[in-house]
């Protein structure tokens, strides 16, 4: 390749930047917290610093995938399991924009300001905004000389405006670049607010990404892509932090017809035979407890109408899975042919549970008009969105029973019977913080550095520990302030011993949101529902499909364990509890 002035800059700013970062760094004033401090100084000493890869999918249950039992191909996900890690109780905080907050910054989502969702509602916990008190993980290791990259979903700012304020846009917080949108949903084939770097765009007027057809989850695999090819032109001395943030498989239900094929009539049976069949492979492989009890079923397939709607509104959800999976292919075929794997920290997570949300499932769904009834969109029509009336090509948007989801003219959800399905073997959905809510499969692959591929790790992880892993791999500290702002320390713990056979100690981890409370201590867990709901006890060990309440049996613990989560609560900015509106 022949380099460009640019090119040639490029490269002497990053060995400029690599030669002097570990200097800065150990100039920087000690974190204020041991949990901020890495682990080992053996990362730097003794190993190169690894590129760091973080990939989330965006409302997907713990079975879904196949090598969490789930009956979707995934076979690039199961090769990540297969050469890395699986931990089996990793925890996200129930809610798409709590666990990005959460996630980016290391913090509990409140700590960060945003413990519900993208609004302002007056209290420090819950203004919808990054507040100036944390960074993000780009933030931190473009301090220590990383690249930084993102694709796809941001949704951590109520700022979404195209010429509004930018200051929690993605580049503000410390990517060097950015491909994707900054609200939280929208058509997989005109995403709402697109964006790319700091400018807000169509999938019809981008100058640099015109494919054929376009498909939201695709553009982000092919831009991360992208961002990888051109590191390694660009800045190969530099080691990079690419976050890749997915919304599939988060409605509505879209997927090309081609994706969907595979799956028909997969299931036409319903709910129970697949549960089933996820709950024995479960067990097969050692995810889940044989005496764990399967939860209630939550919808009767006999009571659905329409049985062939329903089956396709699944089957689409498993082709946009499946479509994820290929992005993550293809991302690891980059990462292969820059000859970078094997020195590449890859992690992959979801942001909350099944969703049982209704959207777009209510009513009577009308039929496709044979041909376009409004008139086209421009190309410089800005889609901001969330449910667009209409098509770019000038069909309307259909919603309802009936409406067979996959093309963009549709908007529908998949529903609280396949949501069910996708949190086998738990309890409840998104939203809540039983375990079918907060539970996330957790994917750690780094081949240079974990030493027991393909094993199972039941040490009790959340969200708060992979800002703390990644520095630790970095070799970087946490500062204790930035831009003159104290920063809250980080409350988590670096996740490398295990990746070498190690443990983690139990610690308690806490959760509230929309009033749902939880506290997890070792094997012990208290859950409620809603702000004034009775505290349940469960033993995570004989039974963490909650199912046998022994709060009336362990009164003590349950007050003792109250009051952690109290104390936590009013330390964190959680309370007074969020008003429901």
């Amino acid at each position: 390749m022949m380099l460009t002035p640019r090119h040639l800059l490029t490269r002497m700013l990053g060995l400029l930047l690599c030669l002097v970062a570990p200097c800065l760094m150990g100039a920087q004033p000690s974190p204020s917290g041991a949990d901020a401090q890495p682990s080992s100084a053996s990362s730097t000493d003794t190993h190169r610093r690894p590129n760091i890869v973080l990939i989330m999918a965006d409302d997907m249950g713990f079975s879904d995938i196949g090598c969490y039992g789930g009956e979707i191909a995934t076979p690039h996900l199961d090769r990540l399991a297969a050469g890395g890690l699986r931990f089996t109780q990793f925890y996200n905080t129930a809610r798409c924009c709590p666990t990005r907050a959460s996630l980016l910054t290391g913090l509990y989502p409140h700590q960060a300001g945003v413990g519900h969702m993208m609004q302002d509602r007056g209290q420090p916990g819950y203004r919808g905004d990054l507040n100036r008190r944390c960074i993000t993980i780009a933030q931190a290791l473009k301090r220590a000389g990383y690249a930084t990259y993102m694709t796809g979903k941001w949704h951590v700012t109520r700022h979404t405006a195209p010429n509004g304020p930018k200051h929690n846009w993605p580049l503000q917080r410390g990517f060097d670049r950015f491909y994707g949108t900054i609200t939280g949903a929208g058509s997989f084939y005109d995403p709402a607010t697109l964006v790319r770097n700091n400018t807000m765009i169509t999938v019809a007027n981008d100058p640099e990404y015109r494919p054929r057809r376009y498909y939201y989850t695709t553009a982000i695999s092919d831009q991360a892509s992208r961002f990888i090819r051109e590191h390694f032109q660009e800045s190969a001395e530099r080691p990079f932090f690419l976050y890749v943030a997915f919304t599939a498989a988060h409605w509505p239900m879209h997927a090309f017809e081609e994706d969907i094929a595979p799956y028909h009539g997969r299931y036409d049976k319903g709910y129970g035979p697949v549960r089933q069949a996820r709950f024995e492979r479960l067990k097969k492989l050692g995810l889940i407890h044989e005496n764990w009890t399967l939860s209630p079923q939550a919808e009767s397939w006999s009571a659905v109408e329409n049985r062939r709607w329903e089956a396709r509104c699944m089957e689409v959800y498993a082709a946009m899975v499946s479509a994820m999976d290929r992005g993550v292919g293809q991302i690891l075929q980059t990462l292969e042919s820059a000859g970078q794997l094997d020195n590449t920290l890859v992690v992959y997570l979801q942001d909350n549970g099944g969703c049982a949300e209704t959207v777009g499932r209510r009513g009577r769904g009308t039929p496709r008009p044979r041909y376009p009834t409004v008139p086209p969109l421009d190309a410089h029509f800005l889609q901001r969105a969330i449910i667009p009336k209409q098509t770019r090509d000038g069909f309307p948007v259909r919603q309802g029973v009936g409406v067979m989801p996959g093309p963009p003219d549709t908007y529908v959800a998949y529903g609280r019977g396949w949501a069910n399905v996708s949190n086998t073997p738990f309890r409840e959905y998104k939203h809540w913080v039983h375990e079918g809510g907060i539970s996330t499969p957790l994917i750690v692959h780094w081949p240079a550095r974990i030493t027991q591929r393909g094993a199972l790790v039941a040490d009790v992880g959340h969200l708060i520990d992979l800002m703390p892993t990644f520095l630790d791999a970095a070799g970087a500290q946490y500062p204790d302030q930035w831009n003159g702002e104290p920063l809250t320390p980080l409350p988590g713990k670096s996740l490398l011993p295990v990746f070498t056979g190690g443990h983690l100690e139990p610690r308690p981890i806490f959760w509230e949101h929309e009033g749902n409370r939880a506290v997890r201590l070792g094997r012990w867990k208290i859950v409620a529902k809603g702000a004034k709901g009775p505290w349940e006890l469960y033993d995570m060990e004989t039974d963490r499909t909650e199912m046998h309440n022994l709060a009336a049996e362990e009164p003590e613990r349950v007050a003792e364990m109250a009051r952690m989560w109290q104390k936590w609560a009013e330390e964190a900015q959680v309370l007074p509890l969020l008003k429901r509106k």
